[in-house]
């Protein structure tokens, strides 16, 4: 069952960039991709718990701040070492310029 969130507006999120969003206990990671498309996962790195937003966005990639692991932010997928588990990642939408994502 669909669980929509409304995250904010597009606009808010710089192309390639990425913004932490916290509902309900978890924390989320929103990155908007270099053509416009947004994209959730988990929030926390799988590596150490240190949050993806402080992290450094290139092109599909997300690298942790901490050890410089990362993750492709489209699949989850964990890229380098030292982050060796997948990230979980939501569907994520943008309708009328603002941003939701299904956390269901």
């Amino acid at each position: 069952m669909a669980n929509w969130i409304e995250v904010g507006l597009l606009e808010n999120i710089e192309q390639e960039g990425v913004i932490r969003f916290d509902h309900e206990g978890k924390t989320y990671a929103v990155y908007r991709s270099p053509v416009n498309e947004v994209f959730c996962t988990d929030g926390l790195c799988t590596h150490e718990k240190v949050h993806l937003a402080d992290g450094l966005v290139m092109e599909y990639e997300i690298e942790c701040s901490k050890h410089q692991g990362a993750f492709d932010y489209r699949t989850g997928e964990a890229l380098r070492l030292p982050a060796c588990v997948n990230l979980r990642v939501y569907p994520a939408k943008v309708e009328g310029g603002r941003i939701s994502i299904d956390i269901g």
